[in-house]
């Protein structure tokens, strides 16, 4: 049964989705970006069905400023509070809770890694962490090298370029941008959260997606598992199925 709870968080009043189940090990689903508590496609809402059906409860909550939750958006950085106030709102409305495993997607499986702990989650699961600091209008380095890598072996990518069809400018800004990356503080910060959670972190990417290369260029001796898809949101069908199997084997673990 999927009911709407409200709680508070710093004064102002924050909406969750309770998908309820008699397991004592439910799932917390945060939701990445500024997107509402259904996610992407209804991604969440659809991980949460399947993972009730398993029998486990399910909790997801827009925070300060998205949705309907109340306040203003500072985002994911910013988020501490309205993670610790939802973790503490889903205890509160399934008390036989045991273990909480926590699953976030992009900048949500940041913030997770940095701040899972101190709102008492067990266990993670981080989908495409965001580790990215850049501010143009240009893929993330990890993106950007895997592209002209297979470019460079493309009969078809050198017709295009011969033939006009490639922003010659943009195509050179790509490769000074390779060639000359600054240091990534936020991606050190963000692979060290992870690192401090061993084991009790597991890592999903989609391997032809942007955020997931850089994360992966950053952390390359952190395991993953991977699922063969563009999809930051693992929109489609197969990918869905793929994410919802990671998931229910991981809460079926505990």
């Amino acid at each position: 049964m999927r009911s709407l709870i409200t709680f508070p968080c710093a004064g102002e009043t924050l909406i969750g989705s309770l998908d309820m189940a008699a397991g004592a090990t439910g799932l917390l689903i945060v939701s990445g970006g500024n997107e509402i508590r259904c996610g992407a496609h209804r991604g969440m809402a659809l991980l949460a069905a399947a993972m009730t059906a398993r029998g486990h409860p399910v909790f997801r909550y827009d925070r300060r400023g998205i949705g309907d939750s109340s306040g203003d958006n500072h985002g994911y950085l910013s988020a501490r509070g309205d993670l610790v106030a939802a973790a503490e709102a889903f205890r509160a409305a399934a008390p036989q809770l045991a273990t909480i495993v926590a699953y976030g997607n992009c900048d949500a499986a940041s913030l997770l890694a940095l701040h899972g702990r101190e709102a008492g989650v067990d266990r993670l699961i981080l989908a495409n962490p965001w580790t990215i600091e850049d501010f143009d209008d240009l893929p993330p380095v990890a993106a950007i090298r895997a592209t002209y890598r297979q470019r460079l072996t493309s009969p078809r990518a050198w017709a295009r370029l011969l033939s006009g069809r490639i922003d010659l400018g943009k195509a050179l800004r790509g490769l000074h941008k390779a060639s000359t990356a600054p240091p990534q503080t936020l991606a050190r910060r963000i692979v060290g959260a992870i690192e401090n959670w061993g084991d009790a972190a597991t890592i999903i990417l989609a391997s032809a997606d942007a955020t997931a290369q850089a994360f992966a260029a950053a952390a390359p001796h952190l395991p993953a598992h991977r699922i063969d898809t563009a999809s930051h949101s693992f929109a489609r069908e197969t990918d869905q199925r793929q994410l919802q199997a990671l998931v229910a084997g991981l809460l079926e673990d505990q």
